[in-house]
């Protein structure tokens, strides 16, 4: 009897090792597959992640996706008020593109190496944009003979100059009648791209540029008729240094009053630094794949060279700190009348509602 208890019990430890055995092999291959599963996992991820493709759910994908619908609210706002069933109407809302003068055209600015067409507003970072079509499309050179790489190594006087750019405007003197077939094609397929600003806290930086420092050009052509005209000096100095100098000056009052005078663009158009950015860039003509905005200028600019798959090498070039900003428009406009703002207001209305700008109410109300 007792040999076969004793028998029965080495059976019963005999089946509960081989039991436990089973079960630590089942754990292992569990713990094995588990892992074999993580590093396929992760290697697929990784290359997703070195490709720009995996949607990381961090805070900066969560932002990317806020960026994504600003720019879809920014251009539903556009194609709402462009549509014939809005009851908004300014100029040209209902143009075709063909019906647009093509020497309203020239800002219109291609790159077609990358496919990029840039409509540059003044007074809203078009120098540092300029810079970068410049090294993106490549056509300048270098003093050692090499493209551009750096946009920041471009020179000053080289980003303004209308001969460096290839534009709309030059399709039209090169190929004629057949030039509108080829700017449809590129508008069809190209990404094209605009920055704003402010109308009101625009004009404020445009006047700070051309008049508020000796600018001889603008003197001569602009800043001296409107001192005969709005500040009654009938013979006013030569030159700018010398109006400076004998502490003569245009005031914002005065920019005003010329912006306001009917008989201002009977004469000459507006200068691009304060004519219409709906002028210049033709929203309602041209289906824009991005707007930007200067209130949003970092945000915006890195969207716009991921989106273009520049943002590995390309880095947009820093901005002025001393930036006019909206919350200074209070103080420019203390001596224009609440008459004369209503006016200013329905003058660049067009621009205030098709690129989201809220009314200045507060201005407007005083």
């Amino acid at each position: 009897m007792k040999i076969l208890n004793l028998i029965n019990s080495r059976v019963n430890n005999i089946w509960h090792s081989i039991s436990f055995n089973m079960t630590v092999q089942k754990q292992l291959l569990c713990f094995f597959l588990l892992g074999a599963v993580f590093v396929i996992f992760f290697i697929i991820c990784w290359d997703e992640i070195r490709d720009g493709n995996f949607p990381l759910y961090t805070a900066s994908s969560q932002d990317f996706t806020h960026l994504k619908l600003r720019q879809a609210h920014r251009k539903r706002i556009i194609r709402d008020l462009c549509s014939a069933n809005s009851s908004f109407n300014f100029p040209g809302k209902l143009k075709t593109f063909d019906q647009i003068p093509d020497n309203a055209l020239d800002h219109l600015i291609v790159d077609d190496h990358h496919g990029v067409i840039y409509c540059f507003v003044p007074k809203v970072a078009c120098s540092n944009w300029k810079r970068v079509m410049i090294v993106l499309s490549q056509n300048l050179k270098a003093p050692n003979g090499a493209p551009y790489l750096d946009p920041l190594d471009i020179p000053v006087e080289v980003i303004h100059n209308h001969t460096v750019h290839k534009t709309f405007n030059k399709l039209w003197r090169r190929f004629g009648r057949f030039s509108h077939q080829l700017m449809h094609h590129k508008l069809k397929n190209y990404t094209k791209f605009l920055f704003v600003r402010d109308p009101f806290v625009r004009l404020i930086s445009a006047f700070r540029d051309k008049f508020a420092t000796p600018n001889e050009d603008y003197y001569k052509y602009i800043g001296s008729p409107m001192l005969q005209r709005y500040a009654n000096i009938s013979s006013p100095p030569a030159s700018a240094q010398e109006a400076f100098a004998a502490g003569i000056r245009l005031s914002f009052t005065h920019f005003i009053q010329y912006l306001l005078d009917p008989h201002t663009e009977k004469y000459y158009p507006f200068d691009e630094h304060w004519q219409q950015m709906n002028r210049l860039c033709h929203p309602c003509q041209i289906d824009y794949d991005f707007v930007g905005k200067l209130e949003t200028l970092d945000e915006d600019t890195e969207h716009l060279l991921r989106i273009l798959g520049l943002d590995k090498y390309m880095h947009f070039p820093p901005g002025y700190e001393n930036r006019t900003v909206v919350n200074w428009e209070r103080d420019w406009f203390a001596n224009i009348s609440v008459s004369d703002r209503r006016k200013l207001y329905n003058l660049y209305e067009a621009d205030f509602r098709l690129f989201g700008y809220d009314k200045p109410e507060t201005l407007l109300n005083d």
